[in-house]
C-alpha cells in the first residue's frame, strides 16, 4: 500500500550499502557498513529537505514578528471568527507568509521515518505481528526485500553491531530472534541491551539539545505564550524521555537513524540561524547607512525649502497683495512720510463761528502744527 514509500527509502540505503561495501576492510556483511548506510540514508533525506527547513525557519522567525498584530487581530474580531479568519488570511497574504511551511519539513520526515521503519523489519518476517508473515528462517533468507535481493537479506541478517545485529531490539520475541541463527547465531538480550541502551541514551540527550536550542531562539513574546510554553516543555522533557522509553521497542538501525538525525539537525540548525542572523544584520547595516546618506553633514544647515515646497519669487510677485515689498518701494515710503505738509494759504476758520480771529489763536494753530510735525 505504501510502496512508493518504501522502495525509494530501500534504493536509497541499497546504494549507500553498496559503496561502504567496495571498501577492503568493511566488506558487504559488516555490521559497520550497514550502520553507516543507515546514517548516510538520512543524510541524503536530510540533505533533500535542506531548503524546506530553511524556510521552516524563516516562517518560525516571521511568525514570531507577526505575533503582536496577530493578537490584535484577535482582539479586534473576537466575536466574528468568520472576519478574524479571512483578516488573518489577508495579513499572511501580504507578508507572504505561509503556516504550511513552517511543519512541512517534520511532516516530510514521518513518512521516511515509517519506510525505513518497514524495510528494516522486512528483513526479519519471521514474527507474527503486524506487518510479518511468520516466515520460518530458511524461507525468509530466501526472499528479497524491495529493492534488496536474497543475498542482500542474508548479508543483513550476518550483520553485527558489536556482537548485536541491527534490526534486532531489546523486547524481540525468541521466535523471531531464531532467524538469525544460521547467520551467526542467536543473539542474547544483554548483547542487544549492550548496543541499544547507549544509543537510546545519546538519542534522547540529542533530543533534548536540539530542542534546548530551538527554544533559545524564541523571541520573549513567543515564550510567554501558554500554548508556546506547554509546547517547549513537552519538546524539552517529554520527547526525550519518550525516546527513552520507546528505545526497547525500537531496533538497533532506528535507534542509529534517530541519533544520525539528530546530530544532522543540531549542526545544521546552528549553520542556517548563524546565516539568517547574518543576513538580518547586513539589512540593518544598510537601513542605517541609507539614513546616514539622507542626513545632513555636519556643519551644515538643513535646506527648509525643500521641506515646504516654495518656489522662487518673481518681480511680478512683488505687486500682487501680501508679498514682500522691494527695497526701492520702501525707500520711497519712507520718504513720503518724511517730507512735510504743504502750508495752507487760507485763514483758519474759528470753531466758534466768529469771522474774525485773534494773534493769540494763530498762534496756537502754529503750534499745534509745529506738534504734529
Amino acid at each position: 500500500m505504501l510502496d512508493f514509500i518504501y522502495y525509494p527509502v530501500s534504493w536509497i540505503l541499497w546504494v549507500w550499502h553498496k559503496v561502504f561495501a567496495a571498501i577492503p576492510f568493511l566488506g558487504p556483511d559488516s555490521g559497520v557498513t550497514w550502520a553507516l548506510s543507515v546514517v548516510f540514508l538520512v543524510f541524503t533525506l536530510r540533505a533533500i529537505l535542506y531548503k524546506p527547513f530553511v524556510k521552516q525557519v524563516r516562517t518560525t522567525r516571521q511568525m514570531q514578528e507577526l505575533q503582536p498584530q496577530i493578537k490584535a487581530l484577535q482582539k479586534k474580531y473576537s466575536n466574528d471568527r468568520q472576519r478574524q479568519a479571512l483578516e488573518m488570511q489577508k495579513l499572511q497574504k501580504e507578508h507572504g507568509f505561509n503556516p504550511l511551511m513552517g511543519c512541512l519539513p517534520v511532516l516530510l520526515q514521518v513518512p521516511v521515518f515509517i519506510g525505513l521503519f518497514h524495510v528494516l523489519r522486512s528483513f526479519n518476517r519471521t514474527g507474527t505481528g503486524m506487518g510479518q508473515l511468520g516466515l520460518d528462517p530458511v524461507t525468509n533468507a530466501q526472499i528479497g526485500n524491495y529493492a534488496f535481493s536474497p543475498e542482500d537479506v542474508q548479508s543483513f541478517l550476518s550483520a553485527r553491531l558489536f556482537g548485536a545485529p541491527i534490526s534486532a531490539w531489546i523486547t524481540q520475541p525468541m521466535a523471531s530472534l531464531e532467524a538469525f541463527a544460521p547467520f551467526g547465531g542467536i543473539p542474547t538480550r544483554w548483547e542487544i541491551a549492550a548496543v541499544a541502551i547507549p544509543l537510546m541514551v545519546i538519542a534522547g540527550i540529542a533530543t533534548h539539545f536540539n530542542s534546548r536550542a530551538s527554544v533559545a531562539r524564541q523571541s520573549e513574546q513567543a515564550a510567554a505564550n501558554p500554548q508556546a510554553a506547554i509546547m517547549n516543555k513537552l519538546a524539552l522533557y517529554v520527547f526525550p524521555l519518550g525516546v527513552l522509553v520507546g528505545g526497547p521497542f525500537l531496533p538497533i538501525a532506528i535507534l542509529i537513524y534517530w541519533v544520525s538525525n539528530n546530530i544532522w539537525t543540531y549542526g545544521q540548525q546552528h549553520l542556517v540561524f548563524r546565516k539568517i542572523d547574518q543576513e538580518e544584520a547586513e539589512k540593518k547595516a544598510a537601513v542605517v547607512a541609507r539614513r546616514n546618506e539622507n542626513a545632513p553633514k555636519p556643519g551644515a544647515r538643513p535646506d527648509r525649502t525643500k521641506k515646504k515646497g516654495a518656489a522662487p519669487t518673481t518681480p511680478d510677485d512683488s505687486a500682487t497683495p501680501g508679498s514682500s515689498a522691494t527695497p526701492d518701494s520702501a525707500s520711497d515710503e519712507k520718504e513720503v512720510s518724511l517730507e512735510k505738509p504743504p502750508a495752507s494759504d487760507e485763514p483758519a476758520k474759528p470753531s466758534g463761528g466768529s469771522g474774525s480771529t485773534t494773534p493769540k489763536n494763530q498762534g496756537g494753530s502754529k503750534n499745534s502744527k509745529r506738534k504734529r510735525r
